[in-house]
């Protein structure tokens, strides 16, 4: 079974690799591929939906570990850790499967900015 036909892209990766590539290094790789990408809106989807989560993520990571005691932040940023984890491999499929998966609100604001 082939993958959708997703347009080309500025980068001349396949659409659906870009689409994963944008997780690939959380937050990081999904700036890269929202300032390199100009046409593609699959790919810059994902890559401010990316920016959304994962950068979101971070931030609440590094504010609870401020906020919080010693133990208790070591505990969240565990289970942080595991939901970002799985996150991150179901988003990566999604984008390679071709599709716009989009998470609540995160999703909503890549709608809005692809």
């Amino acid at each position: 079974m082939g993958q959708k036909d997703l347009g080309k892209t500025t980068t001349g990766i396949n659409p659906a690799m870009s689409g994963l590539l944008c997780y690939l290094g959380g937050f990081v790789t999904g700036i890269i591929f929202y300032v390199v990408e100009k046409e593609n809106k699959f790919v810059r989807f994902h890559a401010v939906q990316s920016i959304v989560v994962f950068g979101g993520l971070f931030v609440i990571n590094l504010a609870l570990g401020f906020i919080l005691p010693w133990v208790l932040s070591g505990i969240v940023s565990i289970l942080m850790g595991l939901l970002s984890f799985v996150l991150w491999i179901v988003l990566m499929v999604k984008a390679y499967q071709g599709e716009m998966f989009k998470l609540p609100v995160a999703g909503e604001v890549a709608e809005k900015h692809a």
